[in-house]
């Protein structure tokens, strides 16, 4: 029964091992050619916006009878019509979703420099000021380069997330698989 149990583990960390290397291995190929990961990830957002849109309108008409069909309606094309949008014109696409990202940064950077001056009287409130800064400098990088930075920009970040994420999954893994040896070990010499 041990033995069993054993082997379903050893199964699911050996599984989740080969999915962060293969994680690690896209994210470093999204981080080599960030011109097309950019456009891929541009072209993804489309499609989610366009089945997102469908799925409004089913929902509308579903729901018609309960007041505001109309702006249900309204709402589906909107989400149809920006999902059509980005599909057709992807490098428009791109430069729009560069600049938003930009603006993002930028507000997120003022909503926690302001929370950081209000948590001051706190010990570790230097922290989230050493975050807001950042993510202040980084907005203010891509807004000043923009739209230069738009061909590669949103594939690089897109590329960094995917390759940490395999390299906190092969990391997981690894310690999972060490903290289990010993126990395995152990069985197994009685």
């Amino acid at each position: 029964m041990t033995t069993d149990v054993s082997r379903d583990t050893n199964k699911d960390v050996n599984g989740s091992l080969i999915s962060g290397i293969i994680l690690s291995v896209l994210g470093v190929i999204a981080i080599a050619a960030p011109n097309f990961t950019t456009l891929f990830a541009e072209s993804w957002i489309a499609v989610i916006l366009i089945f997102a849109g469908f799925t409004k309108l089913v929902y509308a008409t579903q729901t018609r009878e309960q007041g505001g069909f109309i702006w249900k309606l309204l709402l589906s094309g909107l989400y149809i019509a920006t999902g059509v949008m980005l599909f057709v014109y992807p490098f428009t696409g791109v430069l729009t979703l560069t600049l938003l990202l930009g603006t993002f940064l930028l507000t997120e950077g003022t909503f926690e420099l302001i929370l950081a001056f209000q948590l001051r009287p706190q010990n570790n409130w230097i922290w989230v000021l050493l975050d807001s800064i950042i993510t202040l400098v980084l907005g203010g990088m891509i807004w000043f380069q923009w739209p230069f930075n738009a061909p590669w920009l949103l594939g690089t970040l897109v590329g960094v997330s995917i390759l940490f994420t395999g390299i906190s999954r092969v990391m997981f893994s690894l310690n999972a698989r060490s903290t289990s040896n010993p126990s395995d070990q152990a069985t197994n010499a009685t």
